[in-house]
């Protein structure tokens, strides 16, 4: 399993990140997305650009690490830049 959410017992996620933390969907091709909450037993995740929610199984979500967070801010700030996002 890819997942770095699970405690050592393998119960659930380890914790719940706060809304607007930059995270990776591993189950969904690595995409980088902030978490938005809760939608169940699932995470609700956006795209850093704009777009539809998605939800995603917490055991395979991980923390962004610090390269795929200044790539996924880079991209939002030039996606405002050109106007794609307010």
């Amino acid at each position: 399993m890819s997942a770095q959410n699970v405690p050592p017992d393998g119960h659930g996620p380890a914790h719940v990140p706060a809304p607007g933390t930059l995270v990776v969907d591993t189950g969904n091709g690595d995409q980088v997305g902030e978490f938005r909450g809760l939608a169940g037993p699932y995470w609700a995740l956006r795209p850093v650009c704009g777009g539809p929610e998605w939800e995603a199984e917490p055991e395979r979500v991980r923390p962004a690490d610090p390269m795929e967070r200044l790539r996924a801010i880079n991209a939002r700030k030039n996606a405002r830049s050109e106007g794609r996002i307010l």
